[in-house]
């Protein structure tokens, strides 16, 4: 089972979940920088381990981008010598294997030709989602975690060219007592969320749960059909 992460070129990581075991050390040396959407476990558990794999082999650190709660949630509980050490002081405080950098909804991080800008997001804990755009091609949405969202459609229909949105569901609707607590979506509710979506982009459904993976995507299947959603699928490359 593999938890998010999104590779962005080969020099971004969208989330640092378990997917960045499949990663090969010559591909882990030229992350430069990692978006998180949020703290949790499936969302993060590879960031502790790619920093010890490749602190020693790299010239400069890799940042971290993420929510100042987020930062202040993997000083406290992560790299704090306790759990893992603190790579913002490895090897000295000048020159770190890690740095953190805060980001903001709205925020936008330009990279050469591209650039990540933070989307609102509503989750159980302080999170955004991250919108990924080419200045010469189109652009890339995704949710991360989070239930209802006004905010997220509204900023959406502002981008231009917007090709590809990749949205959480992460219980079938049996489940809506349990996704209303953990401010996930179902895909009735993720059918709601998406009338307010004024573009039509290639929509990928993300983040099932692996007890439910059938249940949900019959359901997507049946109440998005005629957005001809699809699952997110472990190796699939995008085009932006």
């Amino acid at each position: 089972m593999r938890t998010t992460s999104l590779l962005v070129d080969d020099d971004i990581l969208v989330d640092a979940g378990t997917g960045v075991g499949d990663l090969s050390l010559e591909e882990l040396l030229r992350i430069d920088h990692v978006f998180l959407t949020h703290s949790h476990m499936d969302h993060i558990a590879c960031l502790p381990l790619l920093v010890d794999t490749v602190w020693e082999m790299r010239q400069s650190p890799i940042i971290v981008h993420a929510p100042m709660e987020t930062l202040d949630i993997l000083r406290a509980h992560i790299f704090n010598w306790a759990i893992w050490p603190d790579f913002t002081m490895i090897p000295d405080a000048e020159r770190p294997a890690l740095v953190f950098e805060p980001i903001v909804v709205g925020q936008k991080v330009v990279l050469g030709e591209r650039s990540v800008s933070a989307l609102p997001a509503n989750h159980s804990v302080p999170a955004v989602g991250y919108l990924l755009e080419n200045e010469n091609s189109g652009s890339l949405a995704f949710t991360g975690d989070t239930a209802a969202c006004d905010e997220l459609w509204d900023v959406l229909n502002q981008v231009r060219r917007l090709s590809y949105l990749i949205a959480e569901t992460a219980f079938p609707d049996a489940q809506s007592r349990l996704v209303k607590a953990a401010r996930h979506l179902t895909p009735s509710l993720l059918a709601d969320e998406l009338t307010a979506l004024e573009t039509l982009p290639d929509i990928y459904v993300s983040h099932l749960k692996p007890g439910h993976v059938e249940t949900t995507s019959r359901e997507v299947e049946s109440l998005l059909h005629h957005l001809r959603p699809s699952l997110l699928r472990q190796g699939h490359v995008f085009d932006v």
